[in-house]
């Protein structure tokens, strides 16, 4: 059964983090909080981690389209191809905030990844997540909480999804309640900015 520890956005405890970041270093899937819905996050250097977040979602790894929760935009460069200075103007202008970001993967990809040619950035405006990433060292790969219920489609309270989750995954962060509508979607692997999805993130 999953571990549920309590953390504060405001001031992050350092062993709650630590504790976060040893069960993602061991192979652990942990449901955290971000600026807009709670994610289901693993390192991304962990194969088997990998593999259980794609069956949990039932896709196979390989067309799994998931995030790369970065710190900031420093460790961009070690999963993306080199970025023009109008795109990098957008990224420093947005980040961190709740959007997603597509853009043009590299060679360095994990394995898992080869095959894709773009990569969803995302940096998410929330300590808990970026304190988790800092620490750990390098990106996680996430994907959104989804609720089964009709009108809801985010699950927000921490709790609940919990109740939900406690047996597929390690841990559960409450870190509040969460937001009910995910990032704004825009994709920047070709010539002009493309909305693929509004979100909570204002796009002109």
């Amino acid at each position: 059964m999953a571990e549920f520890i309590k953390i504060y956005e405001n001031k992050p405890s350092e062993a709650a983090i630590k504790k976060v970041v040893d069960t993602l270093r061991n192979g652990g899937l942990v449901i955290y909080p971000t600026d807009t819905v709670y994610g289901l996050g693993c390192d991304i250097t962990n194969s088997k981690a990998l593999e259980r977040i794609a069956r949990i979602k039932g896709i196979k790894l390989e067309k799994a389209n998931f995030s790369f929760v970065c710190h900031d935009l420093s460790n961009l460069s070690d999963y993306v191809k080199q970025i023009d200075t109008p795109t990098f103007k957008i990224l420093k202008h947005h980040l961190p905030g709740p959007y997603t970001f597509i853009l043009p993967g590299n060679n360095s990809l994990p394995k898992e990844f080869k095959k894709k040619t773009t990569v969803g950035i995302r940096v998410p405006a929330n300590a808990i997540a970026l304190e988790i990433v800092k620490q750990l060292g390098n990106p996680i790969v996430s994907t959104s909480i989804h609720d089964d219920d009709a009108v809801l489609e985010y699950s927000t309270d921490p709790e609940l999804i919990f109740e939900k989750w406690q047996n597929r995954v390690d841990l559960v962060i409450d870190g509040g309640y969460g937001d009910n509508m995910g990032s704004t979607i825009v994709d920047l692997s070709g010539s002009e900015p493309t909305l693929i999805r509004a979100g909570k993130g204002e796009w002109e």
